[in-house]
């Protein structure tokens, strides 16, 4: 008889669990090193948070590619009077066209009289729930960087995401689903080091759930197990454990493992739970018309879904269905913004609306943002339909709920949007933020690795006491 010995890792590939289901990144083909440090914002966070806690959960509705401050909540009049002038600043000598005024009318809206632009009339109605900063500024013009910046506060993918932090903290509040969920296309332009773990335990990265197809099995891949009942399932499961337990007892601290063995209970109990959360057919029909019948609608519908059953940290990404980046308006800057607004004004108010209605939205926390604004000069296209140019020293974001102020505008860019000058509020300033509101101090979650501590702002960080309830 010839005996060919597998290896133990093999053995569990051939297992056949369903694995598949958690989506975290292959965790059962992962065993980082870097995984093996110590954890050191758990234990400071033991017993109790930093703070009393505002929000819950977030939910990140992103708006890709950087959508125009001035086309949408910050109006420049100015722009009218100076058009065709080209800027004069040193850092704006690239501009190879002069100062263009937004065609839309702004007015203010709701008891709070917060202004926004005629693009959207549906938010319009959350006016009096909206934070408006005006005042964002970020530290690169470029996708790319400015993409990681904004989910990890480094230029470099090397660092663990918001949403990962938040999952590393809070953890999850229901131990069925994923604490952290990722929603969007395929997406060739946005990549997992966006809600990537990096060197936090590997079950802390975000479950990246393909929207293309909204089937539930579509959208969670190998919920029912081809050939093992649940009964069976669950013998195999124990039997894993018990292995994975004897392995364990060799290993000191080996988080690794502890994260596998982790993901595969939360796999077994995703089976049951997932096909409930994940199905929006089962909202009724004026839900469904309520967030429209577009990609992006039906993520934000699903975002609700998710938050309102314990799922920490939803990201919703607007992309086009092919996974470009629609809100990058180089050319037709115009007729873009009003196809692109509607869209994501209808599915954002129906959040708003839908969460406030079921009163959750006052513990937690939704966020409206790109990764930085459009120039206030024009781009030259040569059909003739003027494009903006990335933007990063001045750019708008909304919150709304999870003790965050309503019916408010705060901080100001200078008269032609082109730089923030008031009350400034670097992305480093809104991670802080965020984090506070959750009930961790930004300076005190932590995670060694490779000699020293981390944390998501780094050095860096105020929080914006003056939107805070």
């Amino acid at each position: 008889m010839n005996w060919n010995p597998i290896s133990r890792r093999q053995w569990l590939q051939s297992a056949g669990m369903g694995f598949g289901v958690v989506g975290l990144a292959g965790l059962l083909a992962q065993a980082h090193a870097g995984e093996q440090s110590g954890a050191h914002g758990a234990a400071q966070l033991a017993g109790g948070l930093h703070f009393a806690p505002k929000a819950k959960r977030v939910i990140f509705l992103f708006m890709n590619g950087g959508p125009s401050h001035v086309d949408t909540f910050d109006p420049k009049p100015a722009l009218k009077k100076y058009e065709g002038d080209k800027p004069t600043k040193d850092t704006q000598k690239r501009a190879k066209a002069g100062y263009v005024p937004s065609p839309f009318r702004f007015q203010p809206h709701g008891n709070s009289g917060v202004v926004m632009s005629e693009l959207f009339p549906c938010l319009a109605k959350c006016a009096d729930d909206l934070c408006v900063i005006r005042s964002m500024h970020t530290d690169v013009p470029n996708h790319e960087p400015g993409l990681i910046i904004m989910h990890s506060g480094v230029q470099q993918p090397t660092r663990p995401s918001i949403g990962s932090w938040v999952n590393y903290g809070l953890g999850t509040e229901n131990e069925n689903l994923p604490g952290y969920v990722v929603l969007g296309p395929r997406r060739p332009v946005v990549g997992p080091h966006l809600w990537s773990n990096s060197f936090l335990p590997v079950s802390y990265q975000g479950m990246a759930v393909n929207t293309q197809d909204m089937k539930v099995d579509k959208l969670v891949a190998n919920l029912n197990h081809p050939s093992f009942s649940r009964i069976e399932q669950r013998e195999q499961l124990d039997l894993l454990g018990k292995l994975n337990q004897l392995h364990l007892e060799q290993r000191q601290n080996d988080s690794a493992l502890e994260a596998q063995m982790k993901s595969m209970e939360l796999a077994f109990s995703m089976q049951a739970e997932a096909a409930d959360a994940f199905d929006i057919s089962k909202e009724s029909a004026a839900t469904l018309a309520m967030y429209g019948d577009t990609l992006f609608g039906r993520q934000c519908l699903l975002a609700r879904r998710l938050s309102e059953r314990g799922v920490r940290f939803v990201t919703s990404y607007y992309l086009t269905p092919g996974g470009n980046q629609p809100w990058d308006t180089h050319s037709n800057n115009d007729e873009q913004h009003q196809k692109l607004c509607a869209d994501s004004d209808r599915a954002t108010a129906a959040l708003l609306t839908d969460l406030k209605q079921r009163g959750l939205l006052q513990d937690t926390l939704v966020i409206w943002s790109g990764e930085f604004g459009r120039t206030p000069y024009a781009q030259p296209n040569d059909k003739g339909k003027h494009g903006r140019d990335h933007h990063h020293t001045a750019f708008t974001t909304l919150l709304a709920g999870g003790g965050i102020k309503g019916g408010i505008m705060y901080g100001a860019t200078d008269e032609f949007g082109m730089e923030a000058i008031q009350n400034r509020v670097h992305v480093h300033d809104l991670h802080a933020t965020v984090l506070h509101l959750l009930g961790i101090d930004h300076e005190k979650l932590t995670y060694r690795y490779s000699g020293r501590d981390f944390r998501l702002t780094d050095i860096h960080g105020e929080i914006v006491r003056d939107i805070i309830v």
